[in-house]
């Protein structure tokens, strides 16, 4: 059961329970102040750069001069300075797509400790799209329903307006139309091109509904974190009898009896420990955010490999 408790345990009266765009505009500055922007070995910063060398329109980094170099790329400055002939390489400029997959699950939409997961998922999301425009990307975002179109791809703090605004309409209430996690990442294959950033926020039941196989496939040619929204409540919860409502009833666990703490640990903790042991095989980084954690805490996993943090 997934319903809030009675008592909300320190959740806002409406800070933490459903997002704002004012509150996702203002995240613009943990993003791009977690970390400098990508920088070659020379210390120039630019957009995502193919590995591809040749005269292309963007510098990457100097190099000796070998026999065969085009003379007319030589670096005059680094060989006068180094007292040896060097030549400049060049890559090609391109636009990396950084998309946010949103889970729209409505066991999302509870919480016990500062926020509702729904609005922690809005501001990872809004922290993901900060960090793609700190990285000269382009956003989009998408989630599972076959009547919400994806947000589609742009650049910029317009582009980012854009998602950040879905963000909000999508995790302020539960939508009526949500049709799962795997329809999300079905969407989410016609969109994406090699090379591009996942980011996807997600329940870890929704998760786990997953089917093994689709992982690989997202990750092959990709870069891919999932963000597994967490609650205290759901992963600690007390030797005791706990109150749920819901519009129409009321129900009473007695989370004191062992059958029914097993029972819990299966609805809520078995998936988060299967997702985090499972995915990193897969190619895939996960990070347990809960709802009580900072929003951002996540970002240390951009360019790792095979990560996977509490």
């Amino acid at each position: 059961m997934r319903a809030a408790p009675a008592s909300s345990g320190g959740v806002g009266a409406e800070q933490g329970i459903a997002p704002s765009l004012a509150e996702l505009v203002a995240l613009r500055g943990l993003a791009q102040g977690a970390r400098p922007p990508r920088r070659g070995r020379l210390g120039v910063s630019g957009q995502g750069l193919s590995p591809l060398r040749g005269r292309g329109m963007e510098y990457a980094e100097s190099r000796e001069y070998a026999i065969g170099d085009d003379a007319r790329h030589i670096d005059w400055r680094l060989t006068a300075r180094s007292g040896k002939p060097h030549t400049k390489l060049f890559q090609a400029e391109r636009e990396r797509l950084t998309l946010v997959i949103a889970d729209t699950a409505p066991s999302l939409y509870f919480g016990t400790r500062v926020r509702f997961k729904s609005v922690q998922a809005a501001r990872a999301g809004a922290i993901a799209v900060w960090a793609a425009i700190r990285d000269g990307d382009r956003v989009a975002a998408l989630r599972g329903s076959h009547r919400d179109p994806p947000v589609p791809p742009a650049a910029g703090p317009r582009g980012a307006l854009r998602v950040l605004d879905a963000l909000v309409r999508w995790y302020s209430a539960p939508p009526a139309d949500d049709a799962g996690l795997v329809v999300a990442i079905e969407h989410a294959r016609r969109l994406l091109r090699p090379g591009s950033r996942v980011v996807l926020i997600a329940d870890p039941a929704s998760v786990a509904a997953v089917p093994a196989e689709r992982w690989p496939a997202l990750s092959m040619h990709n870069e891919v974190i999932v963000l597994l929204l967490t609650d205290p409540l759901e992963l600690d919860p007390p030797q005791a009898a706990l109150p749920f409502v819901t519009a129409a009833h009321r129900v009473e666990l007695d989370l004191a009896t062992a059958a029914q703490r097993q029972r819990w640990k299966r609805t809520f903790v078995l998936p988060v420990d299967q997702a985090c042991a499972q995915l990193p095989a897969r190619g895939v980084r996960v990070h347990r955010l809960s709802t009580d954690a900072p929003s951002q805490a996540w970002l240390p996993l951009l360019g790792r490999q095979g990560a996977v943090r509490a």
